[in-house]
């Protein structure tokens, strides 16, 4: 099994300086925690009642609906794809053509 390398990362998200161990390249790091921050972001921005933890909360369920969301598009894209595959195969095995051999 092959190891892979990881390298140590400090970013900032939501004000708080984090040490990651990360295999994904520097610009993947820090992407993703830009992301995250983005998100906490604007969960602490829909008011003043909200607290630090709700707004972790909000940003983890976002990001969550977001990864679903793009399964399940991903999951209908590939089914409706194999249907045609399906159906393109079904009418090449019933043409004429798929019927003449060539070694009449």
């Amino acid at each position: 099994m092959m190891k892979l390398d990881k390298h140590l990362y400090e970013v900032q998200v939501a004000g708080l300086s984090l040490k990651l161990k990360s295999s994904h390249d520097e610009k993947t790091v820090k992407e993703l925690s830009s992301l995250v921050d983005k998100k906490v972001n604007e969960a602490l921005a829909l008011g003043k009642n909200v607290t630090f933890q709700n707004a972790l909360l909000l940003a983890a369920l976002h990001l969550a609906e977001d990864i679903t969301l793009l399964k399940q598009s991903a999951n209908n894209k590939l089914n409706n794809l194999e249907q045609k595959s399906l159906d393109i195969l079904s009418q090449l095995e019933d043409s004429p053509i798929s019927r003449i051999r060539l070694d009449n």
